[in-house]
């Protein structure tokens, strides 16, 4: 629907930047910390005050940590070890970083190229990044270094070979997913060339991929060029790397096994920093994991707000929601998306809750029975009572078998949230077993009586049908009988008509109407369709910016709104015969709306 509000001032959302996001992350930090330390250690190598790493010192060989002159000891030819470390540090980390970036280069290239082009350009392309995966990659590495030569580089052009198969595939695949898309083919009309669309269009989207795998990726470069060094088949005397005095050091495993254990725990540590980074950036850089969305969800929704006692009425409601407010935490502050909601609703009672989109209807159907994703949604105000007791003072357990048994929900998209893998009685069933064990077969048949009460015809045949093999009414209609399959009290319908024909919307109605009759229903149905509402509800209330500005009996509020919003959105429901006459009569609201 379009925007009918008018415009207010709207409080500035602070968002955290992206390292405080990072700092955030525990695990990220310390991996940063960590990393940052070594980082820091290996620059500073030339002006440390520590021995050269290639001067040996018979005399004093394979000394002790904590030996005078030498912290950590020395090795099999008398050399310090925390030289060596330090120095060995900085190859190891040249080496990994510089193996990654030539592996995300031609890896990344070839990935976008052969899922741009596809066809036979995909075929070659993606024959040949299976001729190298079809090697086990250490051995084809050691084959690599083998036939070049041992040295540092050469292990380094190795690793890199033998890791661009990774980044292809990766690449490939998100490449894949977006080159049909709605702005990739806008480009092309608009006459771009291909190479164009492919490095102005394409890559934009992938290199967030590409850098999450980069920083994913490089600390098994680190440990698989330590892997050939230890080898013999990497640093070559006198220079060295983590790797290579690891190899050295093997022989003095039992005498000496301080001359091994230090390298061996210095590449652990600047892998598994590396390792816990990169997933900390990963999460920085994916909007949804910023947001706190995919953030560890909570099974119910945090609760900010001191428990209440139940109001007293003489004659207790199906539902009472009393003064509910809930927000989104953004870091600095929690931004308020619904403000003070209060209503009721009686037995058998459909109370209709309306208002455009963004306007808080969902929110706060969802914070009845704690659904808001947490992170970062969090209740702050407020209480929810049904048949006077506080839902929001439940144990999770409590809440949880609340859900589905007296409280069901029929959401907005079906086909989003019925599983695609399962058929559509089976998802029935679940929901009948999930609160009466009363066995697999007499579930499946509970299913087929919902189909049929729900008018799904042949619904015995129609059991084992998935649903995309269903149309969206039929569909709908699977997401009402499986609201219904314990007996609720409460049915919370969101917008259960959006997106469907005119005549599938008015049987969707027609089938709740009449379930609300037979069984005494509860409903509570989100909508931004006054007719709608005029069609199936008892009562309204009008939602705008996160309150109800208006709410009382639906003809009442038809007849004379008191609200200016609820004006408009009347307005916006065109009647029959009225011809241009209703451009007349919404023009000046609009007008007034931009005022």
């Amino acid at each position: 629907m379009t925007d009918l509000s008018v415009t207010t001032p709207v409080a500035t959302r602070k968002r955290r930047s992206n390292l405080q996001l990072l700092l955030a992350n525990r695990l990220a930090a310390a991996g940063l910390f960590i990393f940052g330390f070594i980082v820091i250690l290996a620059l500073l190598a030339p002006i440390l005050p520590i021995p050269n790493p290639d001067i040996t010192d018979q005399p004093n060989r394979l000394l002790s940590p904590l030996s005078e002159g030498h912290l950590l000891g020395t090795d099999h030819l008398g050399r310090d070890i925390l030289s060596r470390l330090i120095w060995g540090t900085q190859v190891s980390l040249l080496v990994g970083i510089s193996a990654t970036a030539l592996a995300a280069f031609f890896g990344s290239l070839i990935g976008l190229v052969a899922g741009y082009a596809r066809g036979a350009t995909d075929s070659i392309l993606m024959r040949f990044v299976d001729m190298l995966m079809a090697f086990p990659y250490i051995l084809l590495a050691i084959a690599i270094v083998a036939a070049l030569g041992p040295g540092l580089l050469n292990a380094l052009y190795a690793i890199a070979l033998v890791n661009i198969p990774f980044f292809a595939r990766n690449i490939r695949g998100v490449t894949v997913s977006i080159r049909n898309r709605e702005f990739v083919d806008a480009a092309r009309l608009s006459g771009k060339s291909h190479a164009a669309v492919l490095f102005t269009e394409v890559l934009p989207n992938v290199l967030p991929v590409i850098v999450i795998t980069m920083s994913t990726t490089v600390g098994w470069m680190i440990l698989e060029t330590a892997g050939l060094s230890f080898l013999g088949l990497g640093a070559q005397p006198p220079t060295s790397d983590l790797g290579s005095m690891l190899g050295q050091a093997r022989a003095q495993l039992f005498t000496a096994p301080h001359a091994s254990i230090i390298p061996g725990v210095m590449i652990f540590l600047l892998v598994m920093s590396i390792n816990l980074l990169g997933d900390g950036i990963r999460d920085v850089l994916d909007p949804r994991l910023r947001s706190g969305t995919l953030g560890r969800p909570m099974p119910v929704t945090k609760i900010d707000r001191q428990s209440k006692p139940a109001p007293t009425l003489a004659d207790a409601p199906a539902l009472v929601v009393e003064n509910l407010s809930t927000g989104f935490d953004s870091g600095a502050s929690i931004t308020p998306a619904v403000r003070d909601i209060s209503f009721l609703l009686g037995k058998g009672e459909c109370l209709g809750l309306i208002g455009e989109s963004g306007s808080g209807k969902s929110v706060t159907a969802l914070s009845l029975m704690g659904l808001v994703a947490s992170p970062p949604g969090v209740i702050t105000n407020g209480g929810v009572y049904i048949q006077g007791q506080d839902v929001l003072s439940l144990r999770e357990h409590e809440l949880i078998a609340l859900r589905g048994a007296r409280v069901a929900y029929v959401f907005q998209d079906p086909l989003t949230t019925l599983h695609p893998l399962f058929s559509v009685a089976d998802q029935i069933a679940e929901a009948v077993l999930a609160h009466n064990p009363i066995g697999k077969r007499a579930a499946r048949q509970r299913a087929i009586d919902l189909m049929e009460t729900v008018g799904i015809r042949d619904a015995s045949d129609r059991a084992s049908a998935y649903p995309h093999e269903l149309s969206g009414g039929q569909r709908q209609r699977i997401g009402i009988a499986m609201a219904l399959a314990n007996d609720p009290d409460i049915i919370i319908a969101d917008e259960p008509t959006t997106a469907l024909d005119v005549t599938v919307q008015a049987r969707i109605l027609d089938l709740l109407q009449n379930l609300r009759r037979e069984r005494g229903l509860a409903l509570l149905l989100i909508t931004h369709d006054f007719g709608v509402v005029a069609q199936v509800c008892d009562r309204v209330a009008v939602m705008k910016n996160g309150e109800i500005v208006e709410q009382g009996e639906t003809q009442t509020v038809l007849r004379d709104p008191q609200h200016d919003y609820t004006k408009r959105l009347i307005a916006c429901v065109p009647e029959l015969g009225e011809g241009h006459s209703f451009l007349n009569r919404v023009r000046p609201l609009f007008s007034e709306a931009k005022a």
